[in-house]
């Protein structure tokens, strides 16, 4: 037998998809991002992961020629990329896909997909031409949609596929996607994932930003994290868990919030826990109005002391109009309403004196008044209640105000000075953390004092941290032990089926009957959140 040849090969290592070499933002004093280098490969899906302010925004943005970096560079396919200019990136082959589509309903997906590709001294679009590339894209990524369907007529998940389509319409070869789950069901969410496979099987490079850290393992082939600025953590996604990716994120260990089972009827009102399964406040075929889409039609509801009632759903289909409901905004249209056995009062202020806190779902736009002190947003929602403790004769009491902001800021964690004159200055200065804090410190610290038994809290840890998002679970849980009645109307199924102990489904309206979380599966409930139930009949 003739003995076997050594084989020599030259092993060329491969040119990245996308190189970002020592990027440096600085916008003032602070440091955005501080000499991050990352790179992504052809064919390789990059998490991108980091708190609020951790300098993720600021680096896409750089990416994509909406900022220029003090200092560094980047190269796509080996190529440099122009700084600030979004034309090149495009022309590079650079796509994104906000969590918060840009399309417009009254426009065909075809139309939705070629706005803007052609020059304004266009004569005629070239529609035959457009329609045959968007059916080929359609095909070869597994992403069926029918050019002429009207956006406005399509489902969640699929005017995601028609975002998708615009970028790869546009040549995009990587692709960044921001939170792209945050408004899919879970079925929807496995279909994106099979995209996902399709397009990086066919040399596609994707960044997938995301802070739902078990899809971030199960979807990635690698992950970087951020802290402040700078770049903490590369690592292959199967080698890492979500404990150390939260650690890296943060700074430091996170426990997992422990949701304590619900107590037995039988037990006595007495407990230490403070729950007695008293009716805080009930709905009885209640109809309402806010929007076209935002509906409530005949929706009953029981919500009892001492536990968290969750509404799932996909956003946009009547939990603004329930909330604004149950926080005494809305009007209903039919129906009943009872709190504290009592029918419900009118006006947002009289909700308020009748012991209802409220956590909004718009922290900046209806929770806080961006311009006013710390102090000041932390009573405003009792200085029009009839028995007010910082009024007097017609005047605020400021210094009541302000130590009761003192109060808020200590017991849950606001971090950002409110201190001494730091206090007149505007709530603006907060990060987006620290002001839901300080909206679930002004609901809650009503729940210490007995002031109130009924927490509506909408969206409390949308676009949060992991850091923040557990402290804010953890607090509505303590309120929950205290004796409160919570509605956590929430998008995320994770925090649902972590912290809620019973769960009712709405659709276009209609509110599905609540039922014991141990009784739902994933496949169930999102089933019941795309319009189906458990008979698989669609709710009228």
């Amino acid at each position: 037998m003739r003995p076997l040849r050594p084989v020599f090969c030259i092993c060329i290592p491969l040119t990245p998809a996308l190189n970002l070499k020592n990027i440096t933002k600085r916008f003032g004093s602070l440091v955005a991002n501080d000499d991050i280098s990352l790179e992504v490969q052809q064919g390789e899906i990059l998490a991108l992961l980091g708190e609020n302010g951790a300098g993720k925004s600021t680096l896409v943005s750089i990416l994509f020629g909406h900022y220029v970096a003090d200092s560094g560079s980047i190269e796509v396919n080996g190529y440099a990329l122009k700084p600030g200019d979004p034309k090149a990136a495009l022309q590079a082959g650079i796509g994104i896909v906000h969590q918060h589509f840009a399309l417009a309903d009254n426009l065909s997906v075809l139309d939705n997909v070629i706005l803007g590709t052609e020059s304004l001294w266009s004569f005629a679009t070239k529609k035959g031409a457009a329609r045959a590339h968007l059916l080929s894209a359609s095909e070869q990524f597994g992403l069926k949609i029918e050019p002429e369907a009207l956006v406005g007529s399509l489902s969640v998940g699929q005017k995601q596929r028609v975002e998708i389509l615009k970028a790869l319409y546009r040549g995009a070869k990587i692709l960044i996607l921001d939170e792209p789950t945050a408004v899919l069901t879970p079925q929807e969410s496995e279909g994106l994932f099979e995209t996902l496979r399709t397009l990086v099987a066919r040399g596609m490079s994707i960044i997938f930003i995301s802070h739902k850290l078990p899809e971030v393992l199960r979807v990635s082939d690698r992950v970087a994290v951020l802290r402040h600025g700078k770049l903490v953590m590369q690592a292959y996604a199967k080698e890492v868990s979500q404990q150390q990716l939260a650690q890296a994120m943060v700074g430091y260990d996170i426990k997992p919030t422990v949701r304590a089972e619900l107590v037995e009827a039988s037990v006595s009102p007495s407990t230490s826990s403070g729950r007695t399964d008293r009716i805080v406040c009930e709905l009885k075929s209640v109809s309402a109005h806010l929007t076209d889409r935002e509906q409530l039609h005949e929706a009953s509801l029981v919500l009892l002391s001492g536990q968290i009632t969750a509404i799932a759903g996909v956003s946009g289909n009547g939990q603004l109009a329930l909330a604004q409901l149950l926080c005494g905004m809305l009007p209903a249209r039919s129906g009943q309403i009872f709190l504290n056995g009592q029918a419900a009062p009118r006006g947002a202020a009289a909700w308020v004196q009748a012991g209802v806190a409220r956590i909004p779902e718009d922290r900046k736009g209806t929770g806080l008044v961006a311009d006013l002190p710390f102090w000041e947003n932390a009573v405003s929602e009792q200085l029009k209640t009839r028995s007010s403790p910082f009024k007097r004769w017609g005047f605020v009491r400021a210094g009541a105000a302000r130590a009761h902001a003192q109060a808020i800021a200590e017991r849950f964690d606001v971090r950002g000075s409110v201190k001494g004159r730091d206090a007149d200055l505007p709530v603006a200065r907060l990060s987006g953390g620290n002001m839901q804090k300080l909206v679930l410190g002004r609901a809650l610290l009503r729940v210490d004092s007995q002031s109130a038994q009924l927490v509506i809290a909408h969206q409390p840890t949308w676009g949060l941290d992991v850091g923040a998002v557990r402290f804010v679970q953890e607090q509505l849980i303590v309120a929950r032990d205290a004796g409160a009645a919570v509605l956590l109307i929430s998008d995320d199924l994770d925090e649902i089926f972590e912290m809620a102990d019973q769960v009712a489904v709405i659709h276009a309206g209609h509110l599905g009957k609540a039922k014991p979380t141990k009784d739902w599966t994933r496949e169930s409930i999102g089933l019941a959140m795309a319009g189906v139930s458990e008979e698989k009949e669609v709710f009228a």
